[in-house]
């Protein structure tokens, strides 16, 4: 069947009346979905969510495609659907991807038809309801199934993850583009991937009005390199070539760092303190990983908080001044 409306223009209250299948959201330029990225729990094993997702999608496509099903059983089908989908991915996904993807709107909206006679007046407006949820739920699904499976695709890589905090980016000796992640985390000639939650990125571009002229510099600088090495994709790029130069003396060389903007899942409420948003995002991004990530930082607090979340911390410091004298 033809999905409904045409050119992209969704009308619940048409596909309702008519009872036709409806486009979730049309096709942006260039045939990209946007970033349907779930957010994982702590200790999910990435092979098995991706599974898990691919039989969520199966079986929601199964009950949009299946037919011969009175208005009453397609409305127990789907309700017996969310049910088990909810118990598959509730322990491995959040609740707020559970609400987008499943436990939607709709959902309690179809509930209230439990226990009522569906007869042929009734029954049409909720199959038409049956039919965009079927429709808007395979298209979620499949955008986050899709997601998952191209991170692990672009993380399923040797090396060391990283994510620095705002403080490292404005405090290190050795500005983005120079520093050297290997004895900071510590590791040797291994590659390592800088991932950056956008989070930080919005704390730098707030301190490009701090009062003080180095923070407001560093901050600039930071973001005019994210924003050029990022600018043609949203996926690793390289940030430093791999050095094996110190060969030549009987040194280490050094692995080729990449780095990463992470957006912001769907629907994502940020807490209140950023710091704890920061330690979040990177201990949900560990299940996509597949490792540990280690959290870099120079401030005291952000180290506890990495720790007590189960992260691997490297705790930078400046060199302390002298002991002032007592007043």
């Amino acid at each position: 069947m033809d999905s409904w409306p045409p050119e992209g223009q969704l009308d619940l209250a048409a596909a309702v009346r008519t009872g036709r299948r409806v486009a979730c959201f049309p096709t942006p330029a260039g045939g990209r979905l946007p970033d349907m990225l779930v957010t994982c729990l702590p200790g999910v094993d990435r092979r098995n969510l991706r599974s898990t997702l691919r039989e969520v999608c199966t079986d929601v496509g199964n009950l949009r495609g299946g037919g011969g099903l009175t208005a009453v059983e397609r409305l127990n089908a789907y309700l017996d659907w969310a049910v088990v989908s909810v118990q598959k991915l509730g322990s491995q996904i959040s609740a707020a991807d559970i609400r987008r993807l499943i436990m939607t709107p709709r959902y309690e909206l179809l509930l209230t038809f439990v226990g009522k006679v569906l007869d042929g007046v009734h029954a049409y407006p909720v199959n038409g309801l049956l039919n965009i949820e079927f429709d808007q739920r395979l298209a979620a699904l499949e955008a986050a199934r899709d997601a998952v499976e191209q991170q692990i695709q672009r993380w399923s890589r040797v090396g060391e993850f990283v994510v620095p905090d705002t403080s490292f980016y404005i405090n290190h000796k050795e500005k983005l583009e120079e520093a050297d992640f290997a004895p900071l985390i510590p590791a040797r000639e291994e590659p390592i991937h800088v991932l950056v939650p956008i989070v930080v990125v919005d704390e730098l571009d707030n301190l490009k009005q701090h009062s003080n002229r180095y923070v407001r510099w560093r901050a600039g600088y930071t973001l005019a390199v994210l924003d050029r090495v990022c600018r043609s994709s949203m996926g690793p790029v390289r940030l430093q070539d791999e050095d094996f130069s110190a060969l030549n003396t009987g040194g280490i060389p050094r692995g080729e760092v990449t780095i990463e903007v992470v957006l912001d899942p769907p629907g994502h409420r940020r807490l209140p303190i950023n710091d704890d948003e920061i330690v979040a995002r990177a201990v949900a991004l560990q299940p996509l990983a597949a490792r540990e990530i280690t959290l870099v930082t120079y401030d005291t607090g952000q180290a506890m908080r990495g720790r007590s979340a189960g992260l691997k911390v490297a705790k930078l410091q400046k060199q302390l001044e002298k002991e002032p004298p007592v007043q």
